[in-house]
């Protein structure tokens, strides 16, 4: 008797497992999939219904309506290999206009046989939604230099040499939504013009 309970048990269990197969199966023929859905790939940065990303070849800035993209504004073509970081939306009120400062750094690399430059970009550029218009754009990099330099005409003796070079202005953003660029020698500030659209140097 008790063989044939676990007899039976068995056969139940067997069939059960058959049954969820055959079950999953028929699903995955139909195309119908068993797991999870995988969730979209995040965006950079976001901030309201803007969302920055690199996608169908562009860095862009993605206008979103209900989740789903209904515009966009082209920052630049980019690859696959395109990873910048430091990437930064923020909301900018200037002349009681709403604006949105989109920021992100870059490195490259020079690379020879006698010289290496390593350059850190920073990038920061204002936009007007509405309009999709960009009312500022700065560009500040600092280069790391190391290079092999020769003491001698037959380069029998070398030394290597290091340098940092600074190129454009270090961009500043006031809590009155006004921008400075920060110079060696000066500083520029810039206001932003309802009228032109636009920032424009403050006299």
């Amino acid at each position: 008797m008790k063989k044939i309970v676990i007899l039976t048990f068995m056969a139940l269990l067997s069939l059960n497992t058959y049954s969820q197969k055959k079950t999953r199966g028929e699903a995955e023929r139909s195309g119908a999939k068993t797991t999870a859905k995988p969730t979209a790939a995040a965006g950079l940065a976001k901030v309201d219904n803007l969302v920055a990303e690199v996608k169908k070849g562009n860095f862009q800035l993605t206008i979103t309506e209900n989740g789903k993209e209904k515009d966009a504004i082209i920052i630049k073509p980019a690859d696959a290999n395109f990873k910048p970081t430091n990437c930064k939306l923020t909301v900018v009120t200037a002349s009681g206009t709403k604006l949105y400062l989109l920021s992100w750094t870059e490195v490259t690399q020079q690379k020879t046989d006698l010289k290496t430059e390593d350059t850190t970009t920073n990038y920061s550029v204002i936009y007007e939604i509405a309009s999709k218009k960009q009312v500022f754009s700065n560009t500040q990099s600092n280069t790391h230099i190391v290079e092999k330099v020769f003491l001698d005409k037959n380069k029998t003796a070398s030394e290597t040499r290091e340098k940092m070079r600074k190129d454009g202005f270090e961009f500043i953003l006031n809590a009155d939504g006004s921008v400075t660029q920060k110079g060696k020698k000066q500083d520029i500030k810039w206001i932003y013009d309802t009228v032109k659209m636009e920032y424009v140097v403050k006299k």
